[in-house]
């Protein structure tokens, strides 16, 4: 950016998958578009481990699955981008987990139906829909701090920065757009309420990401799967590539957060030893191990997330997806979707809604 002020048709706030679909389509009808981003860069929940050698994935650290008998709009981008799916890897038997001082159980356990991993990993998405977008349309590092809204349009100040617009397109976790955004004139109260209310999903949560050279738990008819009432992971999955290199299991870390930061030092030893007790010794040797704290990132969780139980969002009420301000401004993160909140498939089917709304048509 060489001046401090842009002007466009629509501002987008989040280059997260949603904030990204929104963009694409935008742009597609012939707005104008800036596109906006906190962190580093684009991709919100979706983030991946990259070998630093060769910039291969080597696991999610956000979401992993889609569903795609169940998940319409899921397959219709995935078509678009020339991307595909295969099937989650859940042939043997799952390990149950009771501690140290308890016997590991190995049994089969249930799968689900249609659960499904994209080629490359849901950055596969994200990389698509970026190299789409034009030169200057995505700024990154520029969280979003006021949003001015009159009879003209919107003003947007970021870092420094000023943005003018006729419309814009909130693609963030909504606690966050209300919590650390100066919006004038005032949010309505319903409106700001029910932004409060919705938890931003998988913001609390920690995930683990532990590579290793081969899936050697296929060998021994284990599918990777680990069910536990101990720790650290309460559970693991296999979150290998589709041909197994790179070898990866992936779990969800059960100690809050609190616990997590006051205990950064042991946790990868906790995790070893757990997947060692579980798989054997050959899960003493990965090549990686990554913890990517959620609940850490504060373009992501908030306070109020930290406060409540965990739980899936419901799908919001519908003044989450009602455009406001005459318009002007419009929602578009994934826990706004009245399909999937927060999963994926609501992520795109949430920016497909908002462009529709900004453009008074269907795109």
């Amino acid at each position: 950016m060489s001046d401090d002020r842009c002007s466009a048709d629509v501002i987008v706030i989040g280059a997260g998958l949603s904030g990204l679909v929104a963009t694409t389509l935008l742009l597609e009808q012939g707005r104008s578009v800036v596109l906006l981003e906190a962190g580093a860069g684009p991709g919100g929940r979706i983030r991946s481990l990259h070998d630093a050698a060769t910039g291969d994935v080597l696991g999610d650290l956000g979401p992993s699955w889609v569903w795609p008998p169940y998940q319409p709009v899921v397959v219709q981008w995935l078509q678009r981008l020339g991307l595909h799916t295969f099937a989650q890897f859940e042939t043997g038997n799952a390990a149950l987990d009771y501690g140290p001082s308890a016997q590991v159980q190995f049994q089969p356990l249930p799968g689900q139906h249609g659960i499904a991993r994209i080629a490359g990993g849901p950055v596969a998405l994200v990389d698509a829909l970026v190299a789409m977008l034009p030169d200057g349309v995505l700024h990154t590092g520029l969280p979003v701090t006021a949003v001015l809204v009159d009879e003209t349009g919107v003003v947007v100040e970021a870092s420094g920065y000023t943005f003018c617009a006729e419309q814009v397109v909130v693609a963030t976790p909504l606690r966050v757009a209300e919590s650390s955004i100066n919006w004038s004139p005032a949010l309505p109260d319903a409106l700001a309420h029910a932004m409060r209310a919705t938890p931003t999903w998988m913001s609390v949560h920690a995930k683990a990401l532990i590579v290793y050279p081969t899936a050697f738990w296929r060998e021994n008819g284990l599918s990777g799967r680990i069910a536990s009432q101990a720790g650290p992971l309460v559970e693991a999955h296999d979150i290998s590539a589709e041909n197994a290199d790179p070898a990866a299991l992936f779990g969800f870390v059960g100690w809050p957060h609190d616990m997590r930061a006051a205990n950064k030092d042991r946790l990868d030893a906790e995790i070893i030893a757990q997947l060692v007790r579980c798989f054997g010794e050959l899960a003493a040797r990965p090549t990686q191990i990554h913890v990517e704290d959620w609940a850490a990132n504060r373009f992501i969780c908030t306070p109020g997330d930290l406060a409540e139980p965990i739980s899936h969002p419901d799908v919001g009420p519908d003044i989450l997806r009602q455009p406001h301000a005459n318009g002007r401004i419009v929602f578009a993160v994934a826990e706004t979707s009245d399909v999937s909140p927060g999963l994926i498939e609501g992520a795109l089917a949430a920016g497909m809604r908002a462009a529709q709304q900004v453009l008074g048509s269907r795109v």
